[in-house]
């Protein structure tokens, strides 16, 4: 019968999350490498101090790495967009910065 579909809500779960201080505090990255295979994609997040140059070649620190699989790689970009949108939409458009190398493969 037309119109009446049920469109169920996905079920919110509550999610508490635990973390020791050092790791709640973050880290900065300025720089990103993404790599992949067919069960992960491996997120390499990197500091670049401009002022350290080795070989006339900017240096990076490895910061982080986040190892996700596929599907839930997708979901983090879905996320990521979403929120980049609802920033812009308060803050203004981001403007991409392009002092930094092109590190992404």
């Amino acid at each position: 019968m037309a119109g009446t579909e049920k469109h169920e809500q996905p079920l919110q779960q509550q999610l508490s999350v635990q973390s020791d201080p050092q790791t709640a505090a973050g880290v900065y990255s300025n720089l990103m490498m993404i790599n992949h295979r067919k069960e992960e994609f491996i997120l390499d997040f990197l500091f670049v101090q401009p002022q350290h140059l080795a070989n006339d070649q900017a240096m990076a620190s490895l910061r982080s790495r986040v190892i996700a699989s596929p599907e839930h790689l997708k979901r983090i970009a879905r996320a990521l967009e979403a929120n980049i949108v609802k920033y812009e939409q308060k803050f203004g458009l981001i403007e991409e910065s392009d002092d930094l190398p092109k590190a992404l493969h």
